[in-house]
């Protein structure tokens, strides 16, 4: 596909979710899904993600709120690996989760730190270290 949008938002899409996991994903598609992998590589990446109002971080925070108000772990648990990603810092990350928990439900909330310590888990990310570091 020769679109710059597509390709701007394939680039920005691979930086923050991993190279790994979108190259999988489009050398997946098939005829039924193919059109959607484009699709989101262009608009939801080339055209929100490539703008300079919001970062990146921000438009990572935003992503968490939403998909937990929306019950989509699946997508939260890339999107957190994501902010990490984005330079969001362990204290945003945990504040941005108990305002999940505020205004979406302690039980959202409850799967929002279950979906984070598992992607931290996974990371090898030691939560104990960085949280030395704010002190």
């Amino acid at each position: 596909m020769e679109n710059k949008l597509y390709h701007e938002g394939l680039k920005i899409r691979k930086k923050v979710l991993s190279e790994e996991y979108v190259d999988k994903a489009i050398l997946e598609a098939d005829s039924f899904n193919k059109e959607f992998q484009e699709l989101i590589s262009t608009y939801c990446w080339g055209e929100i993600w490539t703008r300079d109002i919001l970062s990146n971080k921000q438009r990572s925070m935003n992503n968490l709120c939403m998909l937990s108000a929306l019950n989509k772990w699946q997508e939260f648990a890339i999107h957190f690996r994501g902010a990490i990603k984005n330079g969001c810092t362990l204290a945003e990350l945990k504040d941005v989760l108990l305002q999940i928990t505020v205004y979406c439900g302690v039980p959202c909330g409850v799967e929002a730190f279950r979906h984070a310590r598992k992607v931290l888990v996974e990371d090898e990310i030691d939560v104990e270290k960085e949280f030395k570091s704010y002190d």
